[in-house]
């Protein structure tokens, strides 16, 4: 009788070292750090597989739920309790579509607010103000009340979580909503979310500021101590981390720059009389979700850690040293080449932020980047956030990386490494003195750079743009905004709301506003609202808020680009000059003998020229240099490809290549692989490129455009 299987026995416990052991009888004399560790643009050294000993010596590991210090999150339900926030940003720029848009996803599962003005409204300007690109120019447009009860008309928006992301500065906005609200009875102390203002967030992207940082810091203490007595449940204060990932930094710099950055609010606010506790709690962290699934997770544990600490060494509390996080997913890693991909890309980026414990998220639509979202993609969007709540039940899980011992190796490690740049930008003076003498930007440009060269040589993939690309793929074209129509009509609209204002009610406030806008209280947003409520509009809050703007603050911007913009632009060339032209430039594959010999050096081939929108012609191989070099000819192609196998090359490739090359010099010749010890000889014979898994494709390619006149 066959007995019965004992575990214990039948498989006896196995050691790490005997696990290391049997790895590299496999590797037979590799080096296990070359073939199976990889290395991160963190830093960080990914192994094969994690152990529980990896956990020795981590801390958190043995905390719960809503324990200091928050890396499993703020409180001990997590989303099964306080589900994340589906807050979509709308960008309508009109205020009737922007409500009926709104109106329209949030009956369908969205859930919160999320309000991106255009550059016009963010520079505290009326429409008739500001340059006419800038107005309706990536978001909404908002100069009075009257915009503001038509953009929420039907609108409760004291039921439901509320982002007002302000920019320079939230006074002239938040007066704005309080009047809106006043009017429609309902009070600002029931409103939940954030008017918050990044000032240094714009320093970052723009480059400068139109005033000094004293000022909106002056102004930023004042949106502040007035919402702690009078809208306690609004964030104020943000930190917009998401340019530096956007400029394809890594997930350590995206944090450490963060965390310096609300170090300097911190300490701004101190100096003007403010309490740790009221700061703190007052201030919304919004990061990007990159592409590394399991990085991303530990990123936003790492962030929560390292937070605790910040706040905790200026004395904070155990409320105050909770972490709130709005996160939206990365538009670096989008392409305008095959843009449904980004919804694939979107979803595994919602997963990350979810499972890291974000508190608030937006799934960016696919077609983002390329003009303003329609009801489709807004709602395939929106779509990701329900998928991962209603069918992947994600609201029932507390932490669901917690315990992993992969994630929780990498969440210790980049907090450490979170912390060393933390402290070297300390060690400077803080992040604005780091930001003026170019610190951020010249260590984002090095890993972007790094980022750059993998891209170009397809070591990192973009699927559909630098490697399978799809060559029937219809573009989408942008839709046209007019930004001088736009301007016209709501300058109109602004002035018919101007005539009907409390003029005498309205200038005395407004001369109120300016006598205080010196003073660090609550009182200057107490008369801006007095003055809103009278019919001011944003231009005239802004003036009266800064009757002198003091010296303007300029430094180098981050370089916000996306990864694939170099093959999007290759493609886009190539597919222009197959419009004018009437047809595909082409390359001539010479496939040198059977199938079994060429085939996959010349299906590599064209699916690497297929990337550039080239047309390759192919065959089912040539048994002679003669017949080969003559179909090579006959074709008229300018550039010819090689494909067979590198033991049949030396005996091929140089009468080959001579043969063409003597028919016709201005022929590209290119050989599929890289036979190192020949590759002199045939260049000598006449090849010019060598195509291989190595080849910088975006460099080859380029070079292939000029050759065969797509560009000049």
């Amino acid at each position: 009788m066959k007995e019965d299987l004992n575990i214990l026995k039948d498989f006896p416990p196995q050691s790490h070292a005997d696990w290391l052991a049997a790895v590299d009888e496999q590797l037979k004399g590799k080096p296990f750090d070359k073939m199976l560790v990889k290395k991160t643009y963190e830093g960080i050294n990914i192994q094969p597989m994690y152990f529980q000993h990896d956990l020795e010596g981590l801390d958190h590991v043995d905390t719960l739920p809503g324990e200091l210090p928050y890396v499993r999150g703020t409180t001990a339900a997590g989303s099964v309790v306080n589900v994340w926030n589906i807050a979509q940003e709308i960008t309508d720029a009109d205020p009737e579509e922007f409500n009926k848009a709104a109106r329209n996803d949030l009956s369908r599962g969205q859930n919160a607010l999320n309000l991106v003005f255009d550059k016009a409204t963010l520079s505290g300007s009326n429409p008739d103000q500001a340059p006419t690109s800038a107005v309706g120019q990536g978001g909404l447009s908002v100069a009075t009340t009257e915009d503001l009860e038509k953009a929420f008309n039907e609108i409760d928006i004291t039921k439901l979580p509320t982002q007002v992301h302000s920019g320079l500065s939230g006074i002239a906005l938040t007066a704005l909503l309080t009047a809106f609200l006043q009017k429609q009875g309902k009070s600002i102390k029931d409103l939940k979310g954030c008017i918050a203002m990044d000032p240094f967030g714009v320093l970052a992207v723009e480059g400068k500021l139109p005033f000094s940082l004293e000022q909106a810091y002056n102004e930023m203490a004042q949106l502040t101590l007035w919402s702690k007595d009078n809208a306690s449940e609004l964030q104020t204060i943000a930190v917009h981390a998401d340019p530096y990932q956007n400029s394809g930094g890594n997930a350590v710099q995206e944090v450490a720059f963060g965390m310096a950055t609300a170090v300097e609010y911190i300490r701004a606010m101190r100096n003007r009389g403010l309490l740790i506790d009221d700061i703190a709690s007052r201030i919304m962290f919004v990061f990007s979700i990159g592409a590394d699934f399991f990085m991303e997770i530990a990123k936003f544990r790492a962030a929560r850690m390292v937070w605790c600490q910040v706040v905790e060494s200026f004395g904070g509390n155990k409320e105050s040293r909770k972490m709130k996080i709005h996160a939206r997913t990365s538009r670096w890693n989008k392409t305008k080449v095959d843009p449904w991909v980004n919804m694939l890309r979107v979803s595994t980026e919602a997963f990350s932020g979810i499972a890291g414990g974000i508190d608030s998220m937006h799934v960016g639509p696919f077609d983002e980047i390329i003009h303003q979202p329609n009801e489709f993609s807004r709602r395939i969007a929106r779509n990701v956030h329900i998928v991962l709540k209603e069918e992947a039940h994600f609201d029932k899980v507390v932490d669901p990386a917690g315990g992993c011992w992969y994630v929780e190796s990498i969440t210790a490690e980049l907090a450490q490494k979170i912390w060393k740049l933390f402290q070297d930008i300390e060690s400077i003076g803080g992040m604005f003195n780091a930001i003026k003498e170019g610190v951020p930007q010249s260590r984002i440009a090095e890993i972007a750079a790094q980022r750059a060269k993998n891209i170009a040589t397809r070591t990192d993939r973009f699927v559909g743009t630098n490697m399978y690309p799809n060559m029937s793929e219809k573009p989408v074209t942008a839709k046209e905004f007019d930004h001088s129509t736009f301007q016209r009509n709501r300058t109109d609209q602004v002035a018919q709301f101007i005539s009907l204002a409390n003029k005498p009610e309205c200038i005395s406030a407004l001369i109120d506003m300016s006598k205080n806008q010196r003073e660090i209280s609550g009182k200057v947003v107490a008369n801006a609202i007095q003055a809103a409520s009278a019919g001011a509009t944003l231009g005239d809050l802004t003036k009266a808020l800064r009757p002198e703007q003091g010296a303007e603050v300029t430094v180098n911007p981050v370089n916000i680009h996306r990864g694939a913009e170099g093959f999007e632009n290759l493609r886009r060339a190539t597919e222009a000059y197959t419009a004018q032209k009437g047809e595909r430039p082409k390359l001539f594959l010479a496939n040198m003998g059977p199938i079994p010999q060429h085939k996959a050096r010349a299906d590599f081939s064209t699916a690497f020229f297929n990337v550039g929108a080239f047309e390759a012609i192919g065959n089912n191989g040539f048994e002679t240099i003669e017949e080969a070099a003559d179909a090579a000819l006959a074709s008229k192609s300018r550039a010819v490809v090689i494909c067979s196998t590198d033991a049949t090359y030396p005996d091929l490739v140089p009468p080959l290549a001579k043969r063409i090359k003597t028919a016709d010099p201005g022929i590209m010749v290119i050989l599929a692989g890289y036979p190192k010890e020949h590759v002199e000889t045939f260049k000598e014979a006449g090849i010019d490129e060598f195509l291989h898994i190595r080849s910088n494709a975006l460099e080859l390619l380029g070079k292939l455009q000029k050759h065969l006149g797509v560009i000049s």
